[in-house]
């Protein structure tokens, strides 16, 4: 999964990060780091992109792609635009994946990338041939992990603990078992230990 040094242009690469970046700088929702607010997507951006590096450091560069894009502008499709039921729930995730692949491919063509490697972090967007692909399952793989880095806990604070439990045993069958062992390393409270362990023992 190395980038071909024939290929790579730093300077453009930097460019269509850049431009990721200042699209999901918009985003009204906010995440708390290091106590000050920061647009929820940016900051989600980073930590996935920072898994995607700890996991694969010689990621190619449609695969660093892909993470720095994989929820761009989220916030534009809310979930309450949808029906509040497993069908609507579907088919928002299903169009959320079909919008930000086109909304990368639109910026990458801007930035001047080819319309192979476009169509390359497009898939990886829309998560075709998962879990065949190797860089799919690095992606799932740091997807699962910001989940449970991050959001895990905030997630426990207001959901059913059944529903939690549920979430953590479908993520867990997604991932490979070297993040498993990533994620049994993670600093979790009390609680999340203890649902965690209830997922697994399931």
């Amino acid at each position: 999964m190395e980038t071909s040094a024939k290929t790579y242009d730093e300077a453009r690469h930097a460019t269509a990060r850049r431009c990721f970046d200042e699209a999901n700088a918009r985003d009204p929702n906010t995440q708390i780091v290091d106590g000050t607010p920061q647009p929820r997507e940016l900051v989600y951006a980073r930590w996935l992109t920072e898994w995607v590096l700890k996991l694969c450091p010689t990621a190619s560069e449609p695969l660093r792609l892909a993470a720095r894009c994989q929820h761009l502008c989220r916030w534009e499709i809310p979930r309450d635009s949808y029906p509040l039921t497993r069908p609507g729930y579907l088919q928002w995730r299903a169009d959320l994946k079909k919008f930000h692949a086109q909304k990368a491919g639109e910026i990458l063509a801007t930035v001047g990338y080819d319309e192979e490697t476009i169509r390359r972090v497009q898939e990886l967007n829309l998560k075709k041939n998962f879990p065949s692909d190797p860089e799919s399952r690095v992606l799932e793989d740091a997807l699962c992990l910001v989940f449970l880095e991050r959001q895990f806990a905030e997630l426990v604070q207001k959901t059913d603990a059944a529903k939690v439990i549920n979430a953590l045993q479908k993520s867990w069958k997604k991932m490979t078992p070297a993040a498993q062992a990533l994620a049994l390393k993670l600093e979790f409270g009390p609680r999340e230990k203890n649902l965690l362990a209830q997922a697994l023992a399931g």
